[in-house]
């Protein structure tokens, strides 16, 4: 991001917050209803073409922040005290883009040629030339417990996608790579199973990847191999493929060496750059040192299709400006009617597509003490179901927790999910980085209690340039959930109904 325009988002920024209104509306009876006609202003500017698809680093990010800002402030939100850099948190960033790269293989000391479609390849560096690197195949790379499960210093790690089907909330592939690196692998190529189709993989090989400035760096060359690929490598090492990835089940498994070497040389183009999460403070009435935190992540992938193409921005309207604009409601029923008790904050996030990048960042740099945070309610993709849909948890298992969300939901007529289907998604959204640090995240609402429904919008609009907003949205659902966050919220902010845990 350049300084220039860091500079003036956040005077946009500065602006809004000191036109907005300082004195605090009169207390209300109760909540009104959030219409579906109000998430639908909000979604219709957030996911409309002058926001170029709300990418990281862009001038889509600055009028995100700017509208954000700008909502919450009028629902007499306030900056977080002490921040450097009022309503915004800047999580520094480094971009990637694989610009060339090519694999030589040896099986038993002859080459083996495997095609251009089945490799992808990506360079940590400008430039990165490896030789002679031997293979070893080490199947979700860790054991039961969770650590390395084999001998990878100095090697081409070869690792399966999928999660480990043993073992308790395992890493993973991402984190599974990483740990991977950690151990000494020079190069670690990721076989992608049916879990993800290898058309998307590929189009996706020109893509830039992004990941946080402070995180360790991966492998010095990391990749995927189709399954065709990897099947053709096994079978000339002596393997069979299936075999291998049934054996690879056991929580003991070790890896398995094998009779390969190879050389790979990458040229990649490297950027850094700045986003920021935006994170706003509703001053409890009564404030005993508990906070609730309310998250969403406000990105989306930006302008994702090539020159021609039809529409050429991925605008993300149910990916996420939904979720944003159930914040933004739910900020003013609580800003507006009778004040909590507890401190509450609001957390746009950014980066979300990219790996939770932005939850993570604030996980590891919060601006309020984790150790405060009594819950974290996450909001995502929330504009799948109709009004009248159950109400389903992601990160439930925790009884006085979950005894709120069903009096909450029971109060507004809402019947429980409680068929365990949703806890599929709980590694897939920000509250998984805050819940690695112990702070109980839980994500609720009708959105994924009906996986039919979001398998439908998972294998068609999702994450491509139809996410725009239209009519077809089923805002009842989401409206009827926002109702129900501004409940929940009021349950944990109220320091007599909830004790702080």
């Amino acid at each position: 991001m350049k300084t220039t325009r860091f500079h003036a988002a956040i005077a946009a920024v500065a602006l809004v917050a000191f036109s907005a209104p300082l004195a605090l509306a009169a207390p209300a009876k109760g909540d009104t209803p959030v219409t579906e006609a109000q998430l639908a202003d909000h979604i219709k500017i957030l996911a409309s073409d002058a926001f170029e698809g709300r990418a990281p680093g862009t001038e889509g990010e600055d009028r995100t922040i700017a509208y954000i800002v700008g909502e919450w402030a009028k629902a007499s939100l306030e900056a977080v005290p002490g921040s450097a850099t009022p309503w915004l948190q800047p999580v520094p960033f480094v971009e990637t883009q694989a610009l060339n790269g090519t694999a030589k293989f040896k099986v038993h000391g002859r080459d083996f040629a495997i095609e251009d479609d089945g490799i992808i390849l990506t360079g940590r560096d400008p430039s990165v030339s490896l030789t002679g690197l031997p293979a070893v195949f080490v199947g979700y790379g860790v054991d039961g417990a969770g650590k390395v499960n084999a001998d990878v210093k100095g090697k081409l790690a070869i690792m399966l996608f999928d999660n480990a089907p043993f073992g308790d909330k395992l890493p993973r592939y991402r984190e599974r790579r990483q740990l991977l690196a950690d151990a000494g692998a020079s190069a670690v190529l990721v076989i992608a199973t049916d879990a993800v189709p290898w058309a998307q993989l590929r189009e996706s090989a020109g893509s830039k990847a992004v990941r946080l400035a402070s995180v360790k760096p991966g492998a010095q060359v990391t990749g995927f191999l189709s399954l065709e690929a990897a099947d053709a490598l096994l079978k000339k090492a002596g393997q069979d493929g299936g075999a291998v990835r049934e054996a690879a089940k056991a929580p003991d498994y070790k890896g398995a060496a094998l009779p390969v070497t190879v050389d790979l040389a990458t040229q990649s183009a490297i950027r850094p750059f700045a986003s920021n999460n935006i994170i706003a403070k509703l001053p409890g009435a009564k404030p005993d040192g508990k906070a609730i935190l309310f998250l969403g992540h406000w990105d989306h992938l930006g302008i994702c299709e090539p020159e021609g193409a039809a529409d050429r921005i991925c605008n993300g309207a149910v990916d996420n400006a939904s979720g944003i604009a159930v914040l933004i409601e739910v900020a003013k029923r609580l800003g507006s009617g009778a004040r909590p008790d507890r401190d509450i904050y609001f957390m746009a996030t950014t980066a979300e597509e990219k790996g939770l990048l932005g939850a993570h960042y604030f996980a590891d740099h919060p601006v309020v003490p984790l150790s405060d945070i009594t819950v974290a309610l996450n909001i995502d993709t929330i504009a799948i179901s109709p009004r009248g849909a159950p109400v389903a948890t992601i990160g439930r298992g925790k009884p006085a927790y979950d005894a709120v969300v069903r009096e909450a939901a029971t109060k507004l007529g809402r019947k429980l999910d409680e068929d365990g289907e949703a806890d599929a998604f709980i590694q897939r959204q920000d509250g998984w980085a805050l819940g690695a640090k112990g702070v109980t995240s839980l994500m609720v609402g009708g959105s994924f209690s009906d996986m039919k429904l979001l398998e439908a919008f998972l294998g068609s609009d999702y994450h491509s340039a139809a996410d725009n907003f239209s009519d077809k949205i089923p805002l009842g659902g989401a409206a009827e959930d926002a109702d129900l966050h501004v409940a929940i919220g009021r349950a944990f902010a109220d320091t007599k109904r909830w004790p702080g845990k």
